[in-house]
């Protein structure tokens, strides 16, 4: 099992990137750690710097089970949520039955991409983010982590509780 790891070109949040590798690793699973970014590395909003295995863009879904897109103010900076190319990339997972997961306010990736109508969304506490998911027809969640078919999002709170949630999930643990 191969995941890859989004994050944001820069002010990532680290604590939800080092629970993520943390997971992943002690479970034996595998990852690529990707950006859209011309730098060989990402730093993180408290200076956790994420080594970037590959541009986003030559990112495959045909090598992973899976994306994970962590969230942080760079989601806001960057305007991620309206970067076409990754949102066609979240689709492709998607339409490959591969699992897409967003951490806080990147459910406002997967709104963009136009896959929650319908669904719960695990939100965190700010307005934005709740904003974007209901005007994108998902329905907000007060729950630390939502399951939906391959669409599972985090809150950001209580994440080494959704790491678990989400392992069991994918049948790992």
């Amino acid at each position: 099992m191969k995941f890859l790891i989004f994050v944001p070109p820069k002010d990532f949040r680290d604590e939800s990137l080092k629970a993520v590798r943390l997971f992943l690793e002690r479970w034996g699973v595998k990852y690529a750690t990707s950006s859209y970014t011309k730098s060989d590395s990402s730093i993180g909003a408290h200076g956790a710097i994420a080594r970037i295995d590959l541009n986003t863009n030559k990112a495959n879904p045909d090598d992973y089970d899976g994306i994970i897109l962590v969230d942080g103010q760079g989601i806001e900076d960057y305007k991620i949520y309206d970067f076409r190319p990754l949102l066609d990339l979240i689709n492709l997972f998607l339409h490959m039955r591969k699992r897409v997961v967003s951490i806080g306010n990147a459910s406002k990736v997967l709104a963009k991409a136009n896959i929650i109508k319908g669904k719960q969304i695990s939100v965190p506490k700010d307005a934005e983010t709740r904003k974007m998911v209901a005007m994108f027809h998902g329905i907000p969640s007060e729950k630390p982590i939502e399951i939906s078919e391959n669409v599972i999002t985090m809150s950001g709170s209580e994440l080494e509780e959704s790491m678990h949630a989400l392992l069991e999930h994918i049948g790992i643990k």
